[in-house]
């Protein structure tokens, strides 16, 4: 499995947060039940669920199971918990989900109990150029019938405070992006379809669903795309075009936000029993990149 994402360590005051933050692991169950898995098909517009029981489960759809719904008084201000168990301890802080990896040995199966165990696999603290970040890396190891089928790690970004970070005022929802790559799914996220995927991952983020406070509290032009639909969207590319071949590893960046009503086109390129992802706007050509390995 690849490292986390790279950048220059330094002293820094967000350090001192998270010098004796250790938090212990966590395992949890789940029935890995059909249902999440036919709303998701039915919110990418596919003909009929991408996997019924006993069938494996697509590359990164177990992010559909083992949520976690923390009760309402603990939100913040911003809709995402204010105190977690993987939450790091520092004040005003903003999170961004920046990438991760995974190893499938095997699928899991639907409709077939998993346990999940996350822990903790590293804390660094980077200068970037919006400030200072902290890079928080969760492991994640899921069992079916006593057996490790798959190995995931999640970077998430956190920093402290505003940001410099700059973003389009206002976006062109009528530019329609080109790709010359010989995998290609198109899309264009509306509103509803990111409140749907908000509901189906417990997101309560409110960027993916508050307008008004998307562009008074965040600087955003409007509401924002999830980074892991991005993820899924570029996963959907050799499900669709290489059904024959299986994902046994894979690894993604989320590097610049899209937003809603823009048209967006996930692509990708075979080559020799790998496969170059990306998504791209008419603004950008790499919003997000990944890479798998087939089996």
């Amino acid at each position: 499995m690849q490292s986390a994402p790279e950048g220059r360590s330094d002293a820094s005051p967000l350090a001192s947060y998270v010098e004796s933050w250790n938090p212990g692991p966590v395992t949890d169950t789940d029935p890995l039940r059909t249902e999440p898995v036919a709303a998701l098909s039915a919110v990418l517009d596919l003909p009929g669920p991408v996997a019924n029981a006993g069938d494996p489960l697509p590359p990164l759809w177990h992010w559909l199971h083992f949520l976690r719904w923390p009760a309402q008084a603990d939100l913040g201000a911003d809709g995402h918990p204010r105190n977690g168990h993987f939450l790091p301890p520092v004040p005003n802080r903003r999170r961004m989900f920046a990438g991760g990896r995974c190893r499938i040995d095997e699928p899991l199966r639907l409709g077939e109990p998993a346990e999940c165990t996350a822990s903790l696999a590293s804390v660094a603290v980077k200068h970037g150029r919006t400030g200072d970040l902290l890079f928080v890396t969760e492991r994640r190891e899921f069992r079916q019938l006593g057996r490790v089928r798959l190995v995931e790690e999640q970077d998430i970004v956190y920093r402290s405070g505003d940001s410099a970070a700059r973003h389009p005022h206002e976006v062109d929802d009528a530019a329609v992006p080109e790709a010359d790559d010989p995998w290609q799914l198109p899309l264009r996220p509306t509103s509803a379809l990111l409140f749907r995927m908000s509901a189906l991952t417990a997101n309560t983020h409110r960027i993916h669903y508050d307008e008004p406070y998307c562009r008074s509290e965040e600087g955003y032009p409007g509401l924002v795309v999830h980074g892991p639909l991005l993820a899924l969207l570029m996963l959907e590319l050799p499900r669709r075009h290489a059904p024959e071949r299986r994902v046994r590893d894979l690894a993604y960046r989320l590097r610049a936000p899209i937003f809603a009503d823009e048209y967006l086109i996930a692509s990708g390129t075979p080559l020799n029993g790998t496969a170059v992802l990306r998504v791209a706007t008419q603004r950008e050509h790499e919003h997000a990149t990944g890479s798998v390995t087939l089996a």
